[in-house]
């Protein structure tokens, strides 16, 4: 029997399911994958029944219904003051997922090198080996997850065709500041390179800080690739809707390869994120705040158990050491460990990078209920003595 592809052959199953699985298996809090609890906001869902009950319900137009593209670009407009014109450099995507490998496959030629920053949302690296692009790591490494700018700048050259840039970053939880963004946006032009931007936690900031999407610097807005997605921001995972914006010229491409991987998306649920983009200042401010304080509470919890915690700036997640508390494994050993033993599932960081070195970190997710975090923190507690 002729083989299949080695190159997606030769993944495992991703480390989220694998985690999800065995917290399933011990009826254990899933503080591993990222989605909230709950079932979104109740006028978002709302919409999307009424327009399945009243609206269209064949195939919309490949590149999304027209409401949802107006409703793209007018919140590039309104929260970074970005011009886009959604009949030309907007489309919806079957989730951010599909966003970035429609991206990937339209831009990436065999043998193109594209630089990544580990640590790696686990679907990029499979994707860029898949369109037969050459990885070329960067590594950000805890506590500081500081960007190592020589070593950024030895992997840009001739070669390369793109960066792929997560900002807010899972699992890290780091922000990219200005300055660090004007740097990456400094190496593309030296070198003619692209960037596809995963921005899916845009509206997930802590502490006062601010997203700046990289297509805003000067020389970026025909450079960048700019992938947002309604599952983040309507704490709607499921729904599976995501949205990209780009010149017309890299949404071209991009679109062609779009229409042969999902074509398009549930008309319904567009119809509702449509109506959720149009939502007041309070409800985007209100994500963040909720959140911060779950952040907190996890964060405070897990330090007095006797964990060293890492700083999270956006996103789901927070980044722990468990070393302090004297457990001998590396950090997927220590993943079941907990979720077999003290019933609290988490992720090791270490399956976020390439080349091993980051075995000693585990990541929880905190877009929890609180009585659910509370109650995590109680058996990590009675578990570990803490």
């Amino acid at each position: 029997m002729k083989s299949v592809n080695s190159v997606l052959s030769s993944y495992g199953t991703t480390i989220f399911e694998v985690m999800s699985r065995l917290a399933q298996e011990h009826d254990a809090i899933n503080l591993g994958q990222g989605f909230p609890d709950g079932n979104g906001p109740s006028d978002v869902v709302a919409a999307a029944t009424d327009y399945l009950e009243n609206g269209l319900n064949q195939y919309p137009s490949m590149m999304g219904i027209p409401t949802l593209r107006e409703a793209v670009a007018n919140i590039n407009k309104r929260f970074y003051g970005l011009d886009v014109d959604w009949a030309s450099e907007v489309m919806v995507t079957s989730g951010g997922t599909e966003a970035l490998a429609s991206s990937l496959f339209a831009l990436i030629e065999p043998g193109d090198e594209v630089v990544l920053i580990e640590p790696l949302y686990d679907s990029y690296l499979p994707i860029v080996q898949r369109a037969g692009g050459v990885a070329k790591l960067v590594r950000l490494k805890p506590p500081a997850w500081e960007l190592p700018e020589e070593a950024l700048a030895a992997a840009f050259s001739d070669k390369t065709k793109l960066i792929l840039l997560n900002t807010p970053m899972n699992p890290c939880s780091k922000v990219f500041s200005r300055d660090e963004l004007a740097v990456i946006a400094g190496l593309m032009e030296k070198h003619d390179a692209h960037a596809v931007c995963d921005e899916v936690y845009e509206h997930l900031l802590f502490d006062g800080l601010q997203h700046v999407p990289l297509m805003t610097l000067p020389g970026m807005r025909k450079r960048c690739i700019r992938i947002g997605s309604a599952g983040k921001t309507f704490s709607l995972t499921g729904w599976k809707v995501g949205y990209v914006t780009a010149c017309p010229e890299l949404l071209g491409p991009i679109a062609k390869a779009h229409q042969f991987l999902t074509f398009t998306t549930p008309p319904n649920l567009q119809a509702a994120v449509a109506y959720g983009l149009s939502k007041e200042d309070s409800y985007f401010n209100s994500l963040s705040d909720n959140l911060q304080k779950c952040r907190d509470l996890l964060a405070n919890g897990l330090k007095e158990i006797g964990f060293e915690v890492m700083h999270c700036q956006g996103s789901y997640f927070i980044t722990t050491d468990f070393r302090p508390l004297g457990f001998n494994g590396n950090d997927e050993d220590f993943c079941r460990h907990i979720t077999t033993e003290a019933r609290v599932a988490a992720v090791p960081v270490g399956a976020f990078y390439q080349g091993g070195g980051v075995e000693h970190f585990a990541r929880f997710c905190f877009c929890i209920e609180e009585d659910t975090l509370v109650e995590a923190l109680d058996r990590l507690r009675n578990h570990f003595g803490g």
